[in-house]
């Protein structure tokens, strides 16, 4: 389905967008810097890295053709989700503090990683595994 191709590049470019960009000082204003809306892209990226793992475009392989955008989509928005979790939840585990040390140390690469299967879905479609 060609809306869900779109929207896996789109939210997937968004949301890395989002991982490799420092928020910086917490005074700066913009569509990036607002909780809400990184939760929304996050559930939204979220929502279409598992529509895509569900549909297909027509000619190519299901499931393997789009496992890598797919997962980047699901990994990204479970990174947004989190963050916003962390962020508004007064509870402490050792569980939450593991991911999000994990999350913290790795958030650039992960987001390098979405962003490269984002303009690699973009700029061959049809390709096997992406």
């Amino acid at each position: 389905m060609v809306q869900i191709y779109f929207m896996s590049i789109l939210f997937n470019g968004v949301a890395a967008y989002i991982l490799i960009r420092d928020p910086g000082k917490p005074e700066r204003q913009g569509a990036f810097y607002n909780d809400t809306n990184r939760l929304v892209i996050g559930v939204l990226t979220l929502v279409t890295g598992l529509l895509k793992l569900l549909s297909t475009v027509q000619g190519d392989v299901p499931v393997l053709g789009d496992i890598f955008p797919a997962s980047a989509g699901l990994a990204a928005g479970f990174m947004l989700i989190f963050e916003y979790y962390r962020k508004k939840s007064t509870m402490d585990s050792e569980t939450a503090r593991k991911i999000e040390g994990f999350l913290n140390f790795n958030k650039k690469w992960i987001g390098f990683l979405v962003l490269g299967s984002a303009a690699l879905h973009f700029l061959f479609p049809q390709a096997l595994l992406l």
